[in-house]
């Protein structure tokens, strides 16, 4: 059945499209303001999404750690054995893992860098490899960053000094995006910074921020009583959740300043079909004549407006999609991550917004055709 078959099954919605064909300029114009409108509200929704997920990610890694460090009422300046133990006991769902940190100069053939030195052993827990190897448990050898490793023409297997000792590289960590580590960084076994009496900090990887939160009110409850801090407990979870709140306004309002946009052009669309139902008026008032019920004409005008609202909704949504390729491929890296469900739906709600818009533009127009006198009508 062709297109033009079905129409002819409903005679109003012939006939509205027909009265759009008969005036394109004027049609094209307030199609072009919804256009306008809906690429102005998904284009802003859609920004709004990029730089949310963007922003997960760089905290991604992180919402998930807890940081404990010595609290000002502590009586030594790490975390000692003892408190590492407990915590470990009673985090039995979670990864400890803690770490002591100096700062030294390594040079090589080709130069000198100054680097952080951590000395952990569950390194696998806190670090990913470009290249060799993250052990679950490291005793020998060493992580050096990427980074770093070119800046001194370094590469797997060539060793680097710590206080005298040679360590071997064994893996090659990229720094994270974001507030992550890895950057200038030396990781080499605890042994290397025996001297070192107590850990600087311990790090606990939980699985999720939801997890990660509970553990710092375990951990505020087990260490720290009232106004007396033994331990010092933080976590990016929280930060994480204020940051969403922060971007979901940001979107509500950015998708405030494109529904102007809409509403402008609805208003030229009301403008387009009253002006219509006046040029018009004649041909409407024979209609009535002959039989066409007050039904007939309320629903072709209202059709009108919106074939309008779908041809302009359906067109600005694809303009949307092109800017939202783009930007998510300029923000994120991928273009395709446009099309989840978080941006996405600013595609779907611009699109059905057009056509809600356009719909109430046509009701005072096609009322005002619908309910004028036949006789009154013909006069003109």
């Amino acid at each position: 059945m062709r297109p033009g078959d079905l129409l002819t099954r409903f005679p109003s919605v012939l006939m509205a499209w027909r009265n759009l064909g008969r005036n394109r300029v004027r049609t094209a114009l307030a199609t072009l303001g919804i256009v306008i409108g809906v690429v102005a509200i998904a284009s802003l929704g859609i920004t709004g999404a990029a730089i949310q997920q963007q922003a997960t990610a760089d905290l991604g890694s992180l919402a998930n750690e807890v940081t404990v460090t010595s609290g000002q009422d502590s009586s030594t300046d790490g975390v000692t054995d003892d408190q590492v133990a407990r915590i470990d006991r009673l985090l039995t769902d979670a990864r400890v893992v803690p770490r002591k940190t100096n700062t030294t100069t390594i040079e090589s053939r080709e130069g000198e860098a100054f680097v952080t030195v951590t000395g952990l052993t569950e390194a696998s827990a806190l670090y990913d490899a470009a290249a060799g190897e993250a052990p679950d448990r490291l005793q020998s050898g060493a992580l050096l960053s990427a980074d770093t490793a070119r800046e001194l023409g370094l590469e797997l297997g060539d060793p680097v000094e710590y206080e005298g000792r040679l360590y071997r590289i064994r893996g090659l960590i990229e720094a994270e995006g974001g507030f992550g580590g890895g950057g200038n960084e030396l990781v080499i076994p605890p042994s290397g910074l025996a001297d070192q009496q107590h850990y600087d900090s311990v790090t606990i990887v939980a699985a999720d921020g939801e997890a990660a939160t509970a553990i710092v009110d375990r951990l505020e409850a087990e260490f720290n009583d009232g106004d007396e801090e033994e331990l010092s407990v933080t976590s990016f979870a929280s930060a994480q959740e204020n940051i969403d709140s922060f971007l979901n306004t940001l979107n509500l309002a950015l998708l405030g300043i494109g529904s102007i946009s809409l509403v402008v052009a609805s208003v030229a669309i009301l403008n387009v079909m009253l002006m219509s139902t006046i040029e018009r008026r004649g041909e409407i008032g024979v209609l009535r004549a002959v039989g066409i019920r007050r039904g007939e004409i309320l629903r072709m005008i209202l059709t009108e407006a919106a074939f309008i609202g779908v041809i302009g909704g359906a067109v600005g949504a694809l303009v949307s999609l092109g800017v939202g390729l783009v930007l998510f491929d300029a923000v994120a890296g991928d273009p395709l991550l446009v099309l989840r469900w978080d941006s996405a739906r600013y595609l779907v709600s611009g699109f059905a917004f057009a056509v809600v818009a356009s719909v109430l533009s046509g009701l005072y127009p096609a009322w005002k055709a619908a309910t004028d006198r036949p006789v009154e009508a013909l006069r003109g």
